[in-house]
């Protein structure tokens, strides 16, 4: 009888499996990598809403808690995980450069919007009014985290590969079970495919469809973060990451020309200089409608969980959720009502 059996194993699912590690608590993981999210997310660390130059919601305590986290994967894993690079807000023109300099008297914004204007050096960049730089900012690489913690996992025979069957399911009062597999209770973590969930599929998750760009451009010659229309994204070697787009009735992961197009033509805008298009990926965000993650226990059921929506921002939110959860299961702490799922328990009942 395991304490916890967790469906799902991108952020969300990693990040809960971390808790439950450190916390003493066993447990095994059902996941076949439907959902590519986390696989192919951009992994920034970045706690300012660069648009309008807001901070993100709790962007300071999820920053607090994100990088003790991604340190120790990196040494569990013996992975390099956690690339700490600047992210330089490209302005668009003088009205926007002093938005940015009021924005960063705010309390809060003060600890991460530089008070200096970042003039452009770099030839292959049209940004004559220059940037402002974000700090404390970063790069996790996602794709290696998922990776080396399903080869984690798999070495200490924990993780099953294989799409949940909801016909092998069962769940009494004291314990769920899945095949062979007992557990006092199981964690839904499998971003957009909560949708099949016929447990918690009342939730209003939407999802996000999402494509990224891979270029390689020996001349761009960039170490940081570049945000304008688009993110550039410096992955070494020549190589750097572009994104991303929101669409929000395409739920596959196909990459399309479309948005292919949308990307460069955006790239474009400031990129002067010669590269060429190396991959091209596509993940569904869970995103919800009112923008925060689904966290809790399910109205009736009540050893089904479920820790999900994460929308964009998983790479700082998966930490901050899951001890949230855990605390709310093993020590009968609240969740934070922003994040609760009892805000949509009506829907469970009136659907």
């Amino acid at each position: 009888m395991h304490d916890y059996l967790v469906v799902g194993l991108g952020l969300a699912g990693i990040s809960f499996c971390e808790v439950l590690e450190k916390e003493g608590k066993t447990f095994t993981v059902v996941s076949d990598s439907s959902q590519q999210a986390s696989q192919v997310a951009g992994g920034l660390y970045n706690p300012v809403i660069l648009k309008r130059f807001t901070l993100a919601w709790k962007a300071k305590v999820q920053m607090e808690l994100a990088q003790p986290f991604y340190a120790d994967l990196e040494q569990k894993l013996g992975q390099k995980l956690d690339y700490k690079v600047p992210v330089l807000r490209r302005f668009a023109s003088i009205e926007e450069q002093n938005a940015w300099f009021e924005a960063s008297d705010k309390p809060g914004l003060d600890h991460f919007l530089s008070t200096t204007t970042v003039q452009n050096k770099n030839s292959s960049i049209d940004a004559p009014f220059g940037f402002g730089e974000v700090k404390h900012t970063g790069r996790i690489d996602t794709a290696t985290l998922v990776e080396s913690y399903q080869g984690y996992l798999n070495k200490k025979g924990l993780l099953t590969e294989e799409s949940f069957d909801f016909s092998c399911f069962e769940h009494q009062e004291g314990h769920i079970s899945y095949k062979s597999i007992q557990a006092k209770r199981i964690v839904f973590s499998c971003g957009y495919g909560l949708k099949n969930n016929p447990f918690f599929n009342y939730l209003p998750l939407n999802g996000t469809k999402g494509e990224l760009l891979t270029i390689k451009s020996p001349d761009y010659n960039e170490e940081n973060v570049i945000k304008s229309s688009v993110f550039s994204i410096p992955l070494g070697d020549d190589l750097y990451r572009i994104g991303a787009t929101y669409k929000w009735k395409d739920k596959t992961n196909e990459p399309t020309e479309a948005s292919k197009k949308e990307l460069l033509d955006k790239l474009k805008t400031f990129l002067k200089c010669d590269f060429e298009v190396v991959d091209h990926v596509a993940g569904i965000r869970p995103t919800v409608v009112d923008r925060r993650p689904l966290v809790g226990q399910h109205p009736k059921h009540k050893n089904l969980y479920v820790l999900n929506g994460f929308g964009s921002r998983g790479v700082l939110i998966a930490p901050y959720t899951s001890a949230q959860l855990f605390n709310f299961i093993e020590r009968k702490d609240s969740i934070d009502p922003e994040i609760d799922i009892k805000r949509f328990t009506k829907k469970y009942y009136n659907p």
